[in-house]
This record gives structure tokens, sequence and C-alpha cells, in this order.
């Protein structure tokens, strides 16, 4: 018992946040429900998105009914690949991606082949509801696959890496690159056992790392270390996190950005109640990061002042922090 409160006292001195006081003070009293529609349906999204002139990946189409998947085969067909998505769906489920096509079917991102009638049974899936929050009929989003700038390839297995980004009252606070694992499939999802890494929110430069809720210093999969690498077109995603808090109002979010070699960064969607699970990434708490915002009027700030606003506080509280 003795060890573990020290380690809750612990905890707390490096003002690690846990989920109760994250859904109580953060999601609770900053994000209304009726604007949780607005992120949880990945199409609502994309439209403000678009609207507010901040890059997307293109939008193939929707399957939104048996009649529409008459459709599929021919988006099937793009020449640069497809990302198949549930509007509703949360943690990555139901994510497919199909690089391009394999004889007798097509080729996923993880390299295994797939038939078409597979798809098309994927895809009807989405639509009974079978990953959508609260198992309610969904639609299926079929999006141009990314095409990953590669910048991260050293110390990514397969698959295309992203950034997510908190952003409380407008303002970017904290930051992480997500890196896909074997063990994730080749998905960039920490719940399914791909490596969260910490960003210094200033710079952009990448920290240590962790996979499982362990800390980590090299990619289980390359060997390569995590520490030192610089995330292109840095400020360009702040502002996209820090715009998305105008376009939807919800005070408290993740902001998951991509990098396509083509076209920069994109984003790929925005969260309503994003995990505590970047604290263990960065290895320092919400908390220190959170109460200056909360105390903060920032309402008449620009983007750019909340974003100067964020690196202020994350200066004050990391001084010393440099990529060794």
């Amino acid at each position: 018992m003795s060890t573990l409160m020290a380690r809750v006292k612990n905890m707390r001195k490096k003002g690690v946040m846990g989920i109760n006081e994250r859904n109580l003070r953060l999601i609770a009293e900053l994000n209304p429900r009726r604007l949780m529609r607005l992120v949880n349906d990945k199409t609502i999204t994309k439209k403000l998105a678009i609207e507010a002139g901040i890059p997307v990946p293109e939008l193939l189409g929707l399957i939104s009914n048996s009649f529409d998947m008459r459709r599929l085969k021919e988006m099937l067909d793009h020449p640069h690949g497809v990302a198949i998505k549930p509007a509703n769906g949360s943690q990555g489920n139901g994510i497919m991606v199909v690089t391009g096509p394999m004889k007798g079917g097509y080729a996923l991102s993880n390299g295994r082949r797939i038939l078409y009638e597979d798809l098309r049974f994927h895809v009807m899936n989405i639509l009974s509801g079978m990953y959508s929050l609260g198992g309610l009929p969904d639609t299926a989003l079929i999006e141009e696959r990314v095409r990953f700038a590669g910048v991260f390839d050293e110390i990514s297995f397969k698959g295309v890496p992203d950034v997510r980004i908190i952003v409380l009252k407008g303002v970017p606070i904290l930051a992480m690159l997500r890196l896909p694992t074997a063990d994730s499939d080749g998905k960039a999802n920490l719940h399914k056992g791909g490596v969260g890494v910490g960003l210094d929110l200033v710079t952009g430069l990448t920290q240590q790392g962790m996979q499982y809720n362990r800390l980590i210093d090299l990619h289980p999969d390359t060997a390569n270390e995590l520490l030192g690498l610089q995330t292109p077109f840095w400020d360009d995603m702040l502002m996209m996190a820090a715009r998305a808090y105008d376009v939807t109002g919800l005070g408290y979010l993740g902001a998951d950005i991509v990098i396509d070699a083509e076209k920069g960064p994109l984003l790929l969607e925005l969260n309503a109640r994003p995990g505590i699970a970047i604290q263990v990434a960065n290895r320092f708490g919400l908390r220190g990061h959170v109460e200056p915002v909360l105390a903060a009027d920032t309402s008449a700030m620009t983007p750019q002042e909340r974003i100067a606003f964020g690196k202020e506080i994350y200066r004050s509280i990391h001084p010393a922090r440099k990529a060794a």
C-alpha cells in the first residue's frame, strides 16, 4: 500500500491528470453536448474544416446505404489508394487503408491482400453501426489515401504516423507523435500497440516515447532512437490545431494531423475526448499546462496569440528541455 501511495503522490507532484479530473474539469465544463456532434461525425468535421480553409484529405465519396455500394469499386480504383472510415467511429476502429489493386483483390497498408467481396462486407458492417458510437447505423467515408512524406520512416513500421495536438480554449498545450508498429498492424493507434512520442511544443522536436504505457527510447520494430527528430511544418500544424477551436467551439479537443508527401499537413480528424496517455509520452502531466489557460481569458485572442501563449507556458514549465 505504501508503494501505491508513493506512486500516487509522485504522479500528483508531476501534475498528472486522471480520467475523472479530465472528464469533470475539461470535457464536462468546456465541451457542450450540442457541439460534440461536430467532431463525432467525421463528415461534419470535414465540411467545417473545408469551409474554414483547413486542409484535409480529399473526400472521394460517402456510402450511406446499399444503393450507394454500386460506387464502391470505382472509388477503390483511385490511383493513390483510399482510406475507408466509419463516420462516427472512434479509436481508429473500422478504418481500412487500401493502397491499390493486387492480383485477385486489393493490397492493404499492412501488405496483406483482401478480396473485393471482403471489402464490401466491411463497408456493410460500417453501415450497420458495428464501429459507431452507440452502435447506431453509420456512413462510410471513402477518402484519398494519405501518402506520407517519409520523414519518420526510421521510427515507423509501415502505416502513416500522425501528430496529436491537445488544444485547451484554443491554446495548443501538449503534443505527441503517434507511430505505427507491428503490434498495431501498421496503424498509429496507441490502444492497439502504437508508439506515442512526446513533442516539444515550442520546436516540434521529438522526445522519448511510450508503448502500452511503458517508457521507451527506441522504436520496438526498427530499434532506432526516438529522440531529436524535427517535425516538419510544425508552426503550420499548431495553427491548424488552434483554428480547430474556432471552427468547433469545443474548449478541449485533440487535433490529429498527418503529413502528405505532396500536400503537406492535413487535418485527419478532431476528438472531443482526447485521452491522457499523452502525459506518459511527454513524461509530465497536463495540470501545469491546463491551469494557466483555464485562468486566462482567451476569447479575444487570435490563433497566433493563443499559440504564443501555449509556447510561453511550455517554456516556463520546461525552460531547459531540449533534444540531447
